[in-house]
């Protein structure tokens, strides 16, 4: 994966999850749903590394 695009992924989920950390405050929904949307950001930061090792048939 590119430098750029981790840096991406790192950045948004940070934002994501200070976001759930603030929304505690105003909404358990809001921050139940910042919450879960982390958490699928950060997976699918995973499943594109995945993707882009096996094309590039790295192992690591």
């Amino acid at each position: 994966m590119s430098k750029i695009l981790s840096a991406w992924f790192a950045v948004s989920s940070i934002l994501l999850l200070l976001l759930c950390a603030i929304a505690i405050s105003y909404s358990a929904w809001l921050a139940v749903l910042l919450g879960v949307l982390a958490i699928a950001n950060i997976g699918w930061g995973f499943v594109i590394k995945a993707r882009h090792n096996r094309r590039h048939g790295n192992t690591a």
